[in-house]
């Protein structure tokens, strides 16, 4: 197995004044949940940023923000709903379009395309670091967006990274640890690091328990599945998500 992580050498016991700092793109979901700890590991000092967008559901901002008060984590939310109806084509974004059930592949999934969001995030998130004064910004994009999302693709990275180099006088570095590596390797690495995946939401729907059935939902069962854990969110009943239970 094979992960794009970058490891630091600043000791993770150092004071704030000496650690570097970064700001982490943080949704709450799985991904950026695993890229929060991994550059906390790293030794940063770490500036959460959530966005609401008007996503569908805010269930994964709450989550969010108690992840970061737990551990202790600068965190904002920051409430951009204003372009809205910009980006209000998608599944993700309006709640009258039905969501698909099914699988992560281009036919099915086209749909939860959120247009040019992750540069809006990224571009927001580069003020912020140039703001403070941190020179990394993390995402987690990961190798299972590459076919859907074109703002997930090591193509995109690296031309945010040049751009993020020099539209301020202070350059930033993009970094997506997981950017070649798959859910199920994503979910090593949390393991790696002894993780809760209960502290996340990753379901496109906002109900009581995950749905199940949606292609996030679908992917993070099977993550679950191939290292032979149950997950430990509550799901409807789906077949899927039978047996899931405590990591």
């Amino acid at each position: 197995m094979t992960l794009n992580v970058q490891n630091s050498a600043v000791p993770a016991s150092a004071s704030s004044a000496e650690r570097p700092r970064a700001v982490v793109i943080y949704s709450g979901g799985m991904d950026s949940y695993t890229v929060l700890h991994q550059a906390l590991k790293e030794g940063f000092e770490v500036h959460a940023l959530s966005f609401h967008y008007g996503q569908r559901h805010s269930r994964e901002l709450d989550v969010a923000r108690q992840v970061c008060e737990s551990l202790g984590v600068a965190h904002e939310v920051v409430d951009i709903r204003a372009i809205h109806g910009l980006i209000d084509n998608s599944a993700l974004t309006n709640s009258d379009q039905a969501m698909p059930k099914a699988d992560y592949d281009e036919a099915s999934m086209t749909s939860t395309v959120v247009p040019n969001r992750n540069m809006i995030l990224l571009s927001l998130a580069i003020a912020k670091a140039v703001n403070i004064e941190a020179e990394v910004c993390f995402y987690g994009a990961h190798g299972g967006d590459h076919v859907l999302y074109p703002d997930c693709r090591p193509e995109f990275v690296d031309k945010m990274n040049a751009v993020a180099a020099i539209a301020n006088f202070s350059p930033v570095e993009i970094r997506a640890p997981f950017l070649h590596a798959s859910k199920d390797e994503i979910l090593a690495a949390g393991i790696a690091m002894q993780l809760d995946y209960a502290q996340t939401w990753t379901c496109y729907e906002g109900r009581e328990l995950a749905c199940g059935e949606c292609g996030s939902c679908r992917e993070r069962l099977e993550a679950f599945a191939a290292h032979g854990l149950s997950d430990p969110l509550g799901y409807e009943t789906t077949d899927l998500a039978k047996g899931a239970g405590t990591l």
